[in-house]
């Protein structure tokens, strides 16, 4: 969330950040923090003053009672009394300023960076990079789902008997491939200096309002009610709460993680062709990289990221672009992100595989993870993470554009882990 700090540095560049994520009530939202924040120091100010006056008081007592003037220690110890009880509403309102404040910081998004392209939605997001090789398919291309059944791979159907439309069941080759390319991901990563973890893939509403999730896509997960415990949307959320209540020694940044889990995600209202197949899933494979790492170094770490996932794009031999999302398609919680999409010339439509982002203070703030730096104060850290890669479109696009007469080529790559170079 925002910090207070950084609303009174410049309320009216954070009311314009968030006018351009299309924030609606972004002043309104912003005076009802300050608001609550005044309403607090100055119930604090009242509060210090009248813990000053009762240990001048408390002192004066021990001297009168000496003094012989017990009528006066008398009047001492019932003023001392009197402000105790007002010092505890004053604790009260302080407490419940503080609740309301936090509430409604809760509810504002993140602040995006100058950088960041005006905008409302995808249509003007800017492509910044495409690259990759042309696709030339055979005469009567099939889409990933007639492939899917054609060498039998995937069974949609039967995901559905087991648990619903979503839920795919992977068979054979169509599982193998499936573990090729979580191994090839994961192998990549801890090339490239990530620390895997094995994350529960089940987390606490702490975790959810630590990373954002809550109360923002609090519809769009599966929420265990008896248990209070929801299902993860990605494995940033678990990872990155490893780091909450942390305070971390700057020498220890940036610290680089990554992790192989489920992802679940409820995609209430989606329909039409963006479902078909594995073009959107309730549950999906996905391998995350997060990293936690200093104000002055998270642009470079941001670098890095996406430069790790072009890699990954290169190296499958998949025609790709990167986008810079515009302010009005970017997350709840992310300060710039660019999303790495992938080509299928079978659907002639481009597949989102990754969002990297850079999230600045937000999640840290919320997370309150920190680190001490070398003027041996604490500050609050810089979170980022990306996906790389998620596997549905990724498995989409292979299919569709190495499909040949005679199978699905595998890319050099992805052989030694499928053991193969044709789907056949």
């Amino acid at each position: 969330m925002l910090t207070i700090k950084q609303i009174t540095d410049d309320k009216e560049a954070v009311i314009r950040g968030l006018e351009k994520k299309h924030f609606k009530g972004a002043r309104e939202a912003i005076e009802g923090v300050l608001a609550f924040d005044n309403k607090r120091k100055s119930a604090q100010a009242e509060l210090d003053t009248l813990n000053a006056k009762v240990k001048t008081l408390s002192k004066s007592i021990g001297a009168l009672m000496k003094e012989g003037k017990k009528d006066e220690a008398e009047t001492a110890k019932k003023e001392v009394a009197d402000i105790k009880i007002k010092s505890k509403e004053l604790e009260d309102v302080m407490k419940q300023a503080e609740d309301d404040k936090r509430a409604l910081l809760y509810t504002i998004p993140n602040v995006p960076y100058d950088i960041v392209p005006e905008g409302v939605s995808a249509d003007d997001n800017v492509v910044v990079k495409t690259g990759g090789h042309d696709t030339v398919l055979p005469q009567n291309a099939l889409p990933h789902w007639e492939l899917a059944k054609k060498y039998n791979l995937i069974d949609f159907d039967l995901g559905v008997k087991i648990t619903g439309a979503g839920f795919p069941v992977y068979i054979g080759q169509g599982a193998r491939l499936q573990r090729a390319l979580i191994n090839f991901f994961l192998d990549e990563a801890r090339k490239a200096g990530y620390t895997e973890i094995m994350p529960p893939t089940v987390v606490n509403a702490a975790s959810g309002y630590g990373t954002g999730q809550l109360p923002d896509k609090e519809g769009q997960m599966y929420h265990c009610e008896v248990d209070d415990l929801y299902l993860i949307p990605t494995a940033e959320v678990p990872v990155t709460n490893i780091y909450r209540d942390v305070i971390l020694n700057e020498e220890q940044l940036p610290i680089k993680n990554c992790a192989y889990t489920e992802c679940f995600r409820r995609e209430a209202g989606s329909y039409g062709k963006d479902v078909r197949g594995l073009n959107r899933l309730h549950e999906f494979s996905k391998i995350e990289i997060v990293r936690i790492d200093t104000p002055e170094h998270s642009e470079q770490s941001h670098q890095e990221m996406l430069a790790h996932v072009e890699g990954l794009l290169q190296k499958l031999e998949l025609p790709y672009r990167i986008l810079r999302l515009c302010g009005g398609d970017m997350s709840f919680t992310s300060s710039i992100c660019y999303d790495f999409e992938v080509y299928s010339e079978a659907q002639k439509r481009w597949l989102e595989v990754s969002s990297v982002s850079n999230f600045d203070t937000y999640q840290a703030n919320r997370l309150q993870c920190r680190y001490r730096g070398s003027d041996k104060k604490t500050h609050l850290c810089h979170t980022l993470n990306g996906s790389a890669l998620a596997l549905p479109r990724i498995v989409a696009a292979l299919l569709e554009d190495f499909q040949t007469p005679d199978g699905i080529r595998i890319p050099k790559a992805l052989q030694p882990y499928m053991g193969c170079d044709m789907i056949k």
